[in-house]
């Protein structure tokens, strides 16, 4: 899949779905982790309700090629 087929806000949503994640998972939990858990939410909403995936290119394989991209945005 083009990384270009896909449109920037869903990649950002996407990327900052896994910077997100990934301060979770270095954050103490007594130190709160309940901002991190609702923006986890939030973009998941916001990436799952993207008008996107109500074309023909929304495809299970495009979903796992916009995934693969942003992981690989958001370790560089």
């Amino acid at each position: 899949m083009d990384a270009n087929a896909f449109p920037s806000e869903l990649v950002e949503a996407q990327t900052a779905w896994y910077a997100t994640y990934q301060e979770l998972a270095d954050t103490s939990p007594a130190h709160g982790t309940a901002a991190h858990r609702r923006r986890l939410q939030e973009l998941s909403r916001r990436i799952a309700r993207h008008p996107y995936w109500q074309t023909a290119a929304g495809t299970p394989a495009a979903r796992m090629a916009l995934k693969e991209l942003a992981r690989a945005k958001a370790q560089s």
